[in-house]
């Protein structure tokens, strides 16, 4: 998702972060693999409103 062609669908903003939860416990884990190591989640928010306009798993290949 290009941050430039954002718009907000709440406040109509187009300015926009990338962030993640940094955390053990804020990764997405295969199902039924319980020592796998998973991946970060990445969300692109609204700087104006926090609107979430996309939420992406870093490292897919680990599924």
């Amino acid at each position: 998702m290009n941050q430039e062609n954002l718009s907000c669908k709440v406040c109509g903003s187009n300015t926009f972060a990338k962030g993640e939860i940094i955390n053990g416990y804020a990764r997405v884990m295969p199902i039924g693999k319980m020592f796998a190591s998973g991946s970060p989640v990445i969300y692109t928010f609204c700087k104006e409103c926090g609107e979430v306009a996309s939420i992406k798993i870093e490292k897919p290949e680990k599924f």
